[in-house]
């Protein structure tokens, strides 16, 4: 049996190929190496999915992309945390850059964004992604992101820049205070993860002028930092989204796009489904 998983910042999707079943599909926390030890990803498969682990026998191959996979000593946590738990198993790691980039492109050349608890950017010519010298994390970039909509929406809100009227509904729905985001923030593990939890905010005052203005911001934020500056061939290739906030946003987001003469292809929540396929077909091509 085949398992492919994608894991960003805040969660991790599994699907496991059962031949002559179909597939079956497991979620766990995001699984990113930047975060966590080794022995804390063993930890939380064992704890969120053991009903995945006590398959470990029968898998053969696992194929996992996850966020902060890029780097050879990241890339060594989550290959050894995945031995541990299925020994037998080939195990293959990559960025969850490249997951996006087969789930979208496919086969062909264009570029592959990322806009979910964080934000990023490759160019895929078909077989291998090229990155740029963006994915800076969300203290230095992630434009466009979870967590650079939460972050703006917590500072508006702490500094009382936002209209009364949202504040308001802010508050009752949060009720942060200034020591709790500090704490959450600079003192607890997944500050990312704890910044983006405040964008879903974004969907209750989508209608709004407040609520288009900073959506606008964001995206347009990512489109000049992440494509035309970096890119200056952007409008030669399509240019595909994954994520959640892509996806949600997906209106707003053509309209930046359009605007900047970005030329928009894919935009799916998130890459598992399309992801397998790629991998299976693959696999049989091979």
């Amino acid at each position: 049996m085949i398992l492919v998983a994608d894991s960003g910042s805040s969660k991790t999707d599994w699907l496991l190929a059962i031949p002559g079943e179909g597939n079956k599909a497991f979620k766990c926390a995001g699984l990113n190496p930047y975060f966590l030890t080794e022995k804390e990803i063993v930890k939380i498969i064992q704890e969120q999915v053991p009903e995945m682990v006590a398959l470990a026998k029968d898998i053969t191959e696992i194929y996992f992309f996850g966020a902060g996979c890029s780097s050879p000593d990241r890339h060594e946590i989550v290959t050894n945390a995945i031995s541990t738990l299925f020994p037998d198993a080939y195990v293959s790691v990559d960025s969850d850059l490249l997951a996006s980039a087969y789930a979208t492109c496919g086969h062909e050349k264009g570029f592959c964004c990322v806009l979910g608890t964080g934000s990023n950017i490759s160019f895929f010519d078909g077989e291998d992604i090229h990155d740029g010298q963006h994915g800076l994390g969300y203290v230095l970039g992630d434009e466009g992101s979870g967590t650079w909509f939460g972050k703006a929406l917590l500072t508006d809100y702490l500094y009382d820049r936002m209209p009364a009227d949202i504040s308001a509904k802010f508050k009752k729905t949060f009720n942060p205070t200034k020591d709790a985001v500090i704490e959450n923030v600079y003192r607890k593990p997944r500050g990312n993860a704890y910044l983006a939890s405040f964008s879903k905010f974004l969907s209750e005052i989508r209608p709004t002028e407040y609520g288009q203005d900073i959506l606008r911001s964001g995206l347009k934020e990512f489109v000049d930092t992440n494509v035309k500056q970096s890119y200056p061939q952007y409008e030669k290739f399509k240019c595909h989204f994954v994520g959640s906030i892509a996806y949600v946003f997906a209106d707003e987001l053509t309209t930046i796009c359009r605007e900047n003469g970005v030329h928009v292809g894919k935009i799916i929540r998130q890459p598992i489904n399309d992801l397998q396929e790629f991998i299976l077909k693959r696999d049989m091509a091979n």
